[in-house]
């Protein structure tokens, strides 16, 4: 008991954590029905009962139909996280339910309402409002005279509050916007150069990461209801997008391709369904909250409105104000959803529509890319025939075609573990043979084009070895980084090929998760391999360049180990109670949620060092000028044309910016003729003109000398006399 007050304490303090905007609502409400019993004699059509706590008012619908004529009594149970709270047992007759004494042997119905007594009202607690994704259950069994079972239905009970938020879906989408610049700003600033990685978290790792939240929610497993919904937030990751018109067309289209649209349409999800969940999750009660349920059930007899064959009459002393039933309520049916047929038609998207949907966004994100390259090429064909345009947007310019391919192929990697779970389930539950085709095309299609990748990186890598004993011209040779590096820009020169276990692994996922749908054992322990033997990797071999990458994503993937291990108190199988597992879903949200939230923070924080610091490839390049300049500064000598200390004094700039031409040094006697080697004198005076060298050949100045010398003259031993003229 202590341990089941402990964990009920440990939930309403991870519900404290929660956004504000789930918590704060008026109204208790039923949602739904099913039968609970089979062959009943008395069928139970519509259940609809609410309390509005701001008006204090309990208002019911409730209509059936009866086989035969008979006396039942009935039994109300009310449970809350698997554990039944209340139960109270009665007789209609003593209820002053007349019409049900006995039940007759026609339709019946009832609807009512009544105003609850302040003092009564009090006592229901006020987190019974609040918390997402309450889902009580209420159960009534009717039984004969003689003790047999002749009726039994439940209905779930909520407070309209949930984790179904658009906020969290536009946070996340933001989030990864702000990544997709980032990654793009950080290209733009390493200009092509080789060897550049993006600062981590990439768009791909956020992309990444939000998928996974995604696809824990598609396990068929009995999760708690508030952990479904807060999975739900992150469909648009992997394709998902509810769009009702795009349903509509998508039917259209299963309906003129063998597809059979009774039960399994978006019209049949809006209009006549009623989702029923395998899981029973369901909201703590307080004893005050019991005491309360049992004040509304004694004041919900009074004044009430009972048909029976169409004639109506008051039951009680109340005077309560009667209704029609609502036909919405009474055409819906129940439909019974797990795993991944659970997980999109909670988006108003049929399970058989799956395929289909992912492969039309996929299509709308390819044509918004091949239009804005597009457009990008004709700005800077425009900008070229009215200006010059910069030179690293003119590689651009020119090779717009493969800049394309590049975007295409990104695309295709970021979507091929969802990809290859989307078409696995549409081999297994799809209807349409024309959408299988697709299916098969476009799995296929992907497959080959990551391996032609991954075949023509493989030759260059084998190449390059074989020359040079690795394979680091993969990341220096600026053609082969052009081409293939959004597979390995961000690995370490030694681990190029770790892109390949990536590739497999988001694979093995998908195929492990549509694969086995339906098993949610099986399922989560295959989860559990993969993700377990990915974390194995990246510990072993830390690939990343940089060394935030690396924690990063050994972080991320620690945190996905540990969320398959919670999963594993969903499963059935393990007998797990339902408190705990209320428990671990909350934890679960919580823990994603703040891993989420950092990977903001360190986009902001990323963004702003790239603000502030320099970039690092604009200060490599200017470090490789320096010092090769340094190098020519080293170079000079005594001897050489150029300009130096040991020679003439640099020419004057002129207001340009421009030198002058160095002026000829004034022919003395001695300089007259190339071939004159008279002695110099021994004691010549300062001024004579004479000089050493004077008569040698010249030494490549480009001076008046050189420039007028004939290009017939061979070279000649110089000729020194001593005394006297040779």
């Amino acid at each position: 008991m202590r341990s089941s007050a402990g964990m009920r304490e440990l939930s309403l303090a991870l519900l404290s954590i929660l956004p504000v905007g789930v918590l704060g609502g008026n109204i208790l409400s039923t949602s739904g029905f099913s039968s609970c019993m089979n062959n009943a004699t008395v069928q139970v059509q519509n259940l609809d009962v609410s309390y509005d706590r701001t008006t204090r008012i309990l208002t019911f619908n409730v209509a059936g139909r009866s086989d035969i004529v008979q006396n039942v009594t009935a039994t109300l149970l009310v449970s809350a996280y698997g554990k039944q709270v209340y139960t109270r047992e009665f007789n209609p007759c003593d209820t002053g339910m007349a019409e049900m004494c006995p039940v007759p042997a026609s339709s019946f119905a009832s609807v009512g309402s009544q105003t609850i007594p302040e003092e009564d009202a009090s006592q229901i607690p006020a987190i019974a409002f609040s918390i997402p994704d309450l889902d009580g259950l209420v159960k009534m069994e009717l039984k004969g005279s003689n003790g047999e079972d002749v009726a039994c239905v439940q209905s779930t009970v909520g407070n309209g509050q949930t984790l179904i938020i658009p906020a969290i879906s536009y946070a996340a989408l933001g989030i990864a916007a702000v990544a997709l610049l980032l990654s793009g700003l950080a290209g733009l600033a390493a200009g092509g150069h080789p060897g550049a990685s993006t600062p981590s978290p990439t768009f791909g790792e956020v992309i990444g990461w939000l998928q996974g939240l995604a696809m824990n929610g598609m396990l068929s497993v009995q999760y708690p209801q508030v952990y479904q919904s807060f999975t739900s937030n992150f469909a648009f990751s992997t394709g998902l997008v509810p769009w009702g018109q795009l349903q509509t067309s998508i039917d259209s289209f299963r309906a003129r391709t063998g597809g059979n649209l009774t039960d399994d349409s978006y019209q049949y999800l809006s209009n006549n369904a009623t989702l029923v969940y395998t899981d029973g999750t369901t909201n703590t009660t307080s004893r005050s909250m019991r005491r309360a349920i049992h004040t509304a059930l004694l004041w919900a007899r009074d004044g009430t409105s009972v048909t029976v064959n169409g004639t109506s009459a008051n039951i009680g002393g109340g005077s309560g104000n009667a209704s029609a039933p609502s036909s919405a309520h009474n055409s819906r049916t129940n439909h019974y959803v797990s795993g991944i047929q659970a997980y999109s038609e909670q988006l108003t998207i049929p399970q058989a529509n799956t395929f289909l949907t992912v492969l039309l966004v996929w299509a709308i994100l390819c044509a918004a890319i091949i239009i804005f390259i597009l457009l990008i090429k004709v700005i800077l064909e425009l900008w070229s025939m009215f200006g010059k345009i910069p030179k690293s947007m003119e590689s651009w310019r020119e090779r717009y075609w493969w800049r394309l391919a590049k975007a295409l192929t990104n695309l295709v990697l970021l979507l091929y573990g969802t990809w290859t779970l989307y078409c696995i389930y549409q081999f297994t539950n799809g209807d349409s043979w024309a959408a299988k085709v697709l299916a098969g095309v476009t799995l296929g299609s992907f497959t080959a084009l990551l391996a032609f990748f991954t075949w023509r990186i493989w030759i260059k890598a084998h190449s390059y070895t074989r020359l040079d004993g690795d394979a680091g011209r993969l990341y220096d040779d600026k053609e082969t980084w052009l081409k293939y590096n959004n597979f390995y820009e961000n690995y370490k020169k030694g681990y190029w090929w770790l892109f390949v276990p990536a590739i497999v692994y988001m694979f093995a996922k998908g195929c492990v998760i549509a694969g086995a749908n339906g098993h949610g054992l099986v399922q989560t322990a295959g989860q559990l391999i993969v993700e377990a033997l990915m974390l194995a990797l990246l510990l072993w071999t830390r690939p990343f360049q940089r060394k935030s990458g690396v924690w990063i994503n050994i972080f991320i993937q620690v945190v996905r180990v540990i969320s398959v291990v919670c999963i594993l108190t969903f499963v059935e199988e393990l007998g797990i109670n339902q408190t705990t597992k209320t428990v671990t879903g909350l934890v679960l949200v919580v823990v994603q949620c703040v891993l989420t939230a950092v990977l903001a923070v360190l986009l902001a924080v990323n963004a702003l060092i790239n603000c502030i610091r320099e970039n690092p490839h604009r200060r490599a390049r200017k470090a490789q000028e320096k010092l090769k300049l340094e190098r020519d500064l080293d170079d000079l000598t005594p001897l050489d044309a150029r300009n130096s200390l040991l020679m003439e004094p640099m020419a004057q700039r002129d207001r340009k910016g421009r030198y002058d031409a160095v002026p000829p040094r004034d022919q003395s006697p001695a300089m007259g003729s190339q071939h004159s080697f008279s002695r110099p004198s021994r004691f010549a005076r300062e001024g004579d003109g004479d000089y050493l060298v004077s008569s040698a050949a010249s030494m490549g100045r480009r001076d008046e000398r050189s420039v007028s010398r004939s290009p017939d003259r061979q070279p000649t031993l110089p000729r020194v006399g001593f005394g006297s003229a040779v």
